[in-house]
């Protein structure tokens, strides 16, 4: 089923130094599909190019999206088109919004941002604050004039920009101490270094289970792939069976028998290949999924994710 909308960009503007906000409407006026803090949207663009943007808007507000877009000097068409091609008036097809990134209710938050991973992060800081709820923000970027919503960060209560050159760097061990309340959430989106650096540093003080990341891109997973076997995968609504080689993802094989599905990254990290699964047992080798979710064996992600069992069925 197709769940892609079509937007009007109802406006384009600079946020920051590389960065634009985008902010599309239904043209008809139509009120859009409804999101929590932490989601996303995939946003399809020429080439049959796919990218994720995280909505940082307010959730209240049904009338429009709002994606900040970092001009990538890397881009392989997406930020690149965004920002060179993409005026106010212009067509955008889009996915509903999904959410991995969940914002649960805690009796305190810290939440910790690095450069255009403050996006997300906004969302759910505004949320805190309208509840009441004790929350403290460390937001590092490489210089002030390219961090995106400094000024709205800046302003808030228990707040700490660290940009780089203005003075001392984020220091994770002064952040995060092992007398952190347990009843404290910590959020963090950011650069890889930034991710491995928390997750290192809860590990050691015993904060894993209250952190909650997301990647812009996979983190380097130790999986032995040397026993990879091929398995058959059944298409319930398309009724048939596609072989799955045992260096084959289930997307390729797809791919290669004329199968087209929605996907991005290939690394597991921004689910738009989420797929259900009907029947068989899953190996899961995404990052989105948390360990109560794979245990389920109800989703997953065939960009990455491969069969235990010698048969599986999904609903394609």
């Amino acid at each position: 089923m197709d769940n892609t909308l079509s937007l009007t960009v109802d406006e384009v503007r600079t946020e920051c130094q590389g960065v634009i906000v985008l902010v599309m409407i239904d043209a008809r006026g139509r009120t859009l599909p409804p999101w929590n803090a932490g989601a996303h949207i995939d946003v399809h663009l020429p080439n049959d190019l796919v990218r994720q943007y995280s909505l940082c808007g307010d959730p209240q507000d049904r009338s429009r999206y709002e994606i900040a877009v970092l001009r990538d000097p890397n881009s392989r068409g997406g930020s690149e088109f965004l920002h060179a091609q993409v005026k106010k008036g212009a067509t955008l097809t889009v996915s509903a919004p999904r959410n991995h990134f969940h914002f649960r209710e805690a009796q305190e938050y810290l939440f910790v941002a690095g450069g255009i991973g403050i996006t997300p992060l906004i969302p759910m800081i505004a949320a805190a604050q309208r509840s009441g709820v004790p929350f403290a923000v460390r937001y590092a970027g490489s210089r002030r004039s390219a961090m995106a919503f400094v000024d709205l960060v800046d302003a808030l209560p228990n707040t700490m920009i660290h940009a780089s050159d203005e003075g001392p760097r984020l220091r994770l061990e002064e952040v995060l101490t092992p007398d952190l309340s347990a009843g404290c959430l910590i959020y963090s989106c950011g650069p890889a270094r930034l991710l491995d650096a928390l997750s290192s540093r809860c590990a050691e003080i015993g904060l894993t289970d209250q952190l909650h990341i997301e990647r812009f891109a996979a983190a380097a997973l130790n999986v032995d792939t040397s026993k990879d076997q091929s398995f058959d995968v059944e298409l319930a609504r398309s009724n048939k069976v596609i072989e799955v080689g045992a260096e084959q993802t289930i997307l390729d094989a797809l791919a290669a028998a004329g199968i087209k599905v929605t996907s991005s990254c290939a690394e597991g990290i921004c689910g738009s290949c989420e797929t259900a699964v009907l029947d068989g047992d899953v190996d899961h080798r995404d990052q989105i999924l948390d360990d109560d979710e794979k245990a389920a064996n109800e989703v997953m992600m065939i960009c990455c994710s491969r069969a235990t069992s010698r048969r599986l069925v999904l609903d394609i």
